[in-house]
């Protein structure tokens, strides 16, 4: 498949329109007044959203669901060759668009800020979004997740700022020609398309290349991943470089991070002057994630001070240590985590708000692939918790690996100490984890498919 490039937009249809990147693309769409129509695999809240919104859903992938009349077929890398939309498309005709081609469009003639990094990418651009938005910048934004506040992933401001999450994950962060780019970490991940590290700096050194002549690359400068790829970039005449991080040599340097319960206090020292705001999610990691969206709003020529106060108001993004409620004194966190890395900062983050509380962890490892490269690392971070279960590996897109199963983490996590159980029925899961959590303790649902679902369910098992 070699999509094409977004030609006309008036008629699009989306396969795969419930899927975060892509829904919060049609939203902006139909927003902007294209007769948006599209398909996927189940209904959804997204997908209601956008009937809400006019747009036209399909259950289910089938031929018939294409009309004649649409400009353009948008699709994501998760779409297969043989999705029977994508070929009656080739028999009618109908250009092919990927959807970082469709947002790239979208964002042309706007100030665009474009945020990149293994982890963090959603966080950071939400923060931006809430902060702008706060500011009465009326900014346009694409997100992986759908805000805690205003509850949507995408938004069609009538500002001149656009803000959208830039992902590497097949390359198609390449596609945007933004002002200030972003880059909060790079690590070796998404192994079905990334062979090395080498393969990701350069596709990360593309991505920084395409930011526009005298614009800035703001990047972290205690990564070691962030650290070399600057050194790569730096000598970039067009590009004005700013790092961020708790190095000494940072430009906007990370002077102090404070806990407070379910969030942070943090101190930078920006141009001399020290400023503090309050960021409310618990976590070093996120509070360093607003001092990269602060760094960013100022790239852009936002007053520090009045950005800073406006990142005071973000409140979350669903999955991202989402509190889900609480029964029989038993609190239930979601987490987006599932790479090692993000792991370790979940939990490091949920053990400051919780201090000498138990953290029962419930961890769905995601793809067979990330298992296979990261299963070790993903057990060793289990030992944080005091006690875990595991469960099969959600495959998305993938098929399975033979030999590739989740006994892999469970054997490391055990190796490293770790109190683990495997559950491989999930509708044995809220039982399992009910029975063993106690008044006091906190439960972490982790990973990046379906487990999200099960918070609820825990919670109905402890009520009863």
């Amino acid at each position: 498949m070699a999509p094409g490039s977004p030609t006309a937009m008036d008629r699009p249809h989306f396969i795969g329109i419930g899927g975060a990147g892509m829904s919060g693309i049609a939203k902006i769409l139909a927003e902007r007044g294209a007769r948006v129509a599209g398909s996927d695999a189940r209904d959804s809240p997204a997908a209601e959203a956008l009937r809400g919104l006019g747009v036209t859903v399909h259950v289910g992938h089938a031929a018939g669901h294409l009309a004649d009349d649409a400009t353009c077929v948008v699709v994501s890398s998760a779409i297969r060759e043989d999705n029977p939309e994508l070929l009656r498309a080739a028999e009618l005709s109908i250009p092919v668009v990927h959807r970082s081609d469709a947002l790239a469009a979208l964002m042309r003639g706007l100030r665009s800020i474009a945020v990149a990094g293994t982890h963090g990418k959603t966080t950071t651009t939400s923060m931006l979004a809430v902060a702008l938005t706060e500011l009465a910048l009326d900014p346009a934004y694409a997100i992986g997740g759908d805000l805690a506040g205003p509850g949507t992933n995408a938004r069609h401001g009538a500002g001149d700022i656009f803000v959208a999450e830039a992902d590497e994950s097949d390359r198609s962060f390449q596609k945007y020609d933004p002002d200030v780019a972003v880059v909060l970490n790079v690590e070796l991940d998404h192994h079905a398309n990334y062979a090395s590290m080498e393969e990701i700096y350069d596709s990360f050194e593309t991505f920084v290349g395409k930011v526009v002549p005298g614009g800035t690359l703001v990047i972290n400068a205690d990564q070691p991943g962030a650290v070399e790829l600057t050194a790569r970039v730096r000598d970039l005449s067009t590009l004005k470089v700013v790092t961020y991080g708790e190095s000494g040599t940072a430009d906007v340097r990370v002077h102090k991070v404070t806990p407070r319960g379910l969030t942070s206090e943090v101190t930078v020292l920006l141009n001399g002057k020290f400023l503090t705001f309050t960021v409310s999610v618990p976590g070093r990691h996120y509070a360093h994630n607003a001092v990269a969206a602060l760094a960013a709003g100022v790239a852009l020529g936002i007053p520090a001070h009045n950005l800073a106060s406006a990142l005071g108001k973000y409140t979350g993004v669903k999955r991202r240590l989402q509190l889900k409620g609480e029964a029989a004194g038993v609190q239930v966190v979601d987490s987006y985590a599932h790479h090692p890395t993000e792991m370790t900062a979940d939990l490091e983050a949920m053990r400051g708000a919780v201090g000498d509380a138990r953290i029962l962890v419930v961890f769905q490892p995601h793809l067979f692939s990330r298992t296979q490269e990261l299963g070790t690392e993903m057990g060793q971070a289990l030992r944080l918790a005091d006690a875990s279960v595991v469960l099969d590996i959600y495959p998305a897109r993938e098929d399975p690996i033979p030999g590739i199963t989740s006994e892999l983490i469970i054997g490391a996590a055990r190796a490293a100490g770790a109190d683990v159980t495997a559950v491989h029925d999930k509708d044995q899961v809220a039982g399992t984890v009910a029975g063993m959590a106690k008044p006091g303790d906190l439960v972490l649902t982790m990973g990046a498919g379906d487990v999200t679902d099960l918070g609820p369910q825990i919670l109905e098992h402890l009520s009863s």
